[in-house]
C-alpha cells in the first residue's frame, strides 16, 4: 500500500486534461485475485471508494481518483496465464501490455485484433474497461468482438465467472459484455478468456489524396456500399497533413490545395490482397482522387501510414491538444470534419481531424496554448460543440474513450431518461453501496 502524497499524485488521473481528479487515500498494487478481493472486502467494511485502475493512458477521466478513495492498481496482474492454439483463445490478466500479448500470441501464429495507438503501453484491463477500438477495427471490431469470458470481483469480494470457452454459447445474459465498457463502475476486471485469429499476411497500403473532404468521404462510402473490408482506412484532415509534414520534415506527394487524405490496408496477402487494393484505387480515382498510389513493399507502407501515426506528437508543435472521439455514420464524416473547420472559426484555435474512416471513429483535436487559461476555455468550448455536431449527424459522442468524467451530461443527452433510469438499475444492483468509480459515467 501507498500512502506517500508524492508517489500517490502519479496514480490521480490519466492522460485527459479536462477531467477533474482528488486525493486518493492510498494507491494499492494486488498481484493476484486473492489481493484484490481483500481489497475490496476491506473497503466494502468502511465505505471507502475504489478506482480501478491500469496504465493510466484513458482519455476520458475515468480512471482518476476521488478524494479520499483507494486507487487499486492491476498493473502486476501481469501473466498470461495460457494460449491454447487449438482452439484459438488465451486467458489473460488485465495488468498486460496490449503488445506484449499481441507478441506473445503472435509466436503461435495468432492475432489479437484490439490495437488502441497506445498499443505500447495501454494495459489489457484499460481495454476491457473503456472497450477500447483502434486502427483495424474496421475489420476485426473493437475489444468486446474479441472477449469470450470475465472473471470478475464483485463489490461483495465474490468472485464472478461469466462467458465460456466455446465458439458460441447463448447461456443466460451475456455478462461479459455488460462489465466490458463499463469503466471500472460495476466490478474489478481480473481475468479475460479471448478469442485470437489467424495471424494475418503482411499488410499491402494504399494512399489517396483529394482536393476536398466530400470526395474524400463520398469514397468512403463507396467502399462501404461496395462491400470491401480493409484491414484499416484511416483519414486527414489538411490540417493535420500539414502538422504531420511539418514534424516528418517531408513531403506526403500531396498538392498545396490537398484537403483529405486517405490510407487503407489490406491484410489479405498475395493475389486477394492486391484485388482488393485495385478496387480501393479505382474508387478513389472515381471519386476525384488527384493521387492514388498502393505498394506491396512493407517499409514504404509503414512510412506512408507514419504519417498518420505521428499526428498527435506533430501538433504538439503548435501547442498542447485536447482530442475528442466522437463516432458519426461513415456518409457523414465530411460533414464532421467541416463542422470542425466550422468551429475552429468561431474559437479561433487550430482543429485537426483525423481518425478512423472505415467505421466513421474521428478524433478532432483542439490544440491551445498551455499557459493560456482564456485558450483553454475556448479549447473545452470547441470540445463541446464537437459533441453537439456529431449528434446532430446521428453520431455518438464516443466511439473507443469512453464517457468517464468529462461526457457525463453528454451521455445523458444521447441515451435519453429511460437508458439512464437502466444504467442506475444494473449499478444499484451489482454495486448498491456504490463502491466501484462513483461519479464516472453518471451519477446516482
Amino acid at each position: 500500500m501507498l500512502t506517500d502524497t508524492d508517489v500517490t499524485d502519479a496514480y490521480s488521473r490519466d492522460m485527459m486534461p479536462l477531467a477533474d481528479s482528488g486525493k486518493p487515500l492510498a494507491v494499492v498494487l494486488p498481484s493476484d485475485v486473492e489481493g484484490v478481493q481483500a481489497v475490496v472486502k476491506a473497503c466494502a467494511e468502511f465505505e471507502v471508494p475504489i478506482v480501478p485502475r491500469g496504465a493510466g493512458s484513458g482519455l476520458s477521466g475515468a480512471a482518476n481518483a476521488i478524494d479520499g478513495c483507494v486507487v487499486l492498481v492491476l498493473t502486476k496482474l501481469d501473466q498470461v496465464v495460457e494460449i491454447d492454439e487449438g482452439n484459438r483463445l488465451a486467458v489473460v490478466q488485465p495488468g498486460v501490455v496490449n503488445l506484449d500479448f499481441r507478441n506473445a500470441v503472435e509466436k503461435h501464429g495468432l492475432f489479437y485484433p484490439p490495437d488502441p495507438s497506445s498499443y505500447d503501453w495501454c494495459t489489457i484491463g484499460g481495454n476491457l474497461s473503456t472497450n477500447a477500438g483502434g486502427l483495424c477495427c474496421v475489420k476485426y471490431g473493437v475489444t468486446t468482438d474479441s472477449v469470450l469470458g470475465l472473471e470478475v470481483v464483485l463489490a461483495d469480494g465474490s468472485v464472478l465467472n461469466t462467458g465460456r470457452r466455446t465458439v458460441k454459447g447463448v447461456a443466460g445474459y451475456d455478462l461479459a459484455r455488460l462489465f466490458v465498457g463499463s469503466e471500472g463502475t460495476l466490478g474489478v476486471i481480473t481475468q479475460a478468456t479471448v478469442a485470437l485469429k489467424p495471424l494475418p499476411q503482411l499488410p499491402s497500403t494504399l494512399v489517396a489524396a483529394f482536393n476536398s473532404t466530400e470526395a474524400a468521404g463520398e469514397a468512403v462510402a463507396r467502399v462501404v456500399r461496395e462491400g470491401l473490408v480493409p484491414s484499416l482506412m484511416e483519414i486527414m484532415d489538411a490540417t493535420s497533413i500539414k502538422a504531420a509534414e511539418a514534424y516528418l520534415k517531408t513531403d506526403l506527394g500531396t498538392s498545396a490545395d490537398c484537403k483529405a487524405l486517405l490510407l487503407a490496408q489490406s491484410d489479405s496477402g498475395g493475389e486477394v490482397a492486391r484485388r482488393e487494393l485495385a478496387a480501393l484505387e479505382q474508387i478513389c480515382v472515381d471519386c476525384g482522387a488527384d493521387l492514388a498510389y498502393a505498394t506491396e513493399d512493407l517499409e514504404e507502407g509503414k512510412m506512408l501510414l507514419q504519417a498518420r501515426r505521428v499526428v498527435l506528437t506533430a501538433l504538439e508543435m503548435y501547442g498542447v491538444w485536447l482530442t475528442d472521439d466522437v463516432c458519426v455514420p461513415r456518409t457523414r464524416i465530411a460533414e464532421l470534419i467541416a463542422g470542425c473547420e466550422r468551429i475552429s472559426e468561431e474559437v479561433g484555435l487550430r482543429i485537426a481531424v483525423v481518425g478512423h474512416a472505415g467505421d466513421g471513429n474521428m478524433h478532432p483535436t483542439i490544440v491551445y496554448a498551455q499557459d493560456s487559461e482564456e485558450e483553454f476555455a475556448r479549447a473545452r468550448k470547441a470540445f463541446d460543440a464537437i459533441l453537439d455536431v456529431a449528434l446532430s449527424l446521428g453520431g455518438t459522442v464516443t466511439g473507443e474513450h469512453g464517457i468517464g468524467r468529462i461526457k457525463r451530461e453528454w451521455l445523458a443527452k444521447e441515451i435519453g431518461e429511460v437508458g439512464l433510469r437502466v444504467h442506475r438499475q444494473i449499478k444499484q444492483a451489482l454495486d448498491p453501496g456504490n463502491l466501484f468509480n462513483p461519479g464516472s459515467m453518471f451519477s446516482l
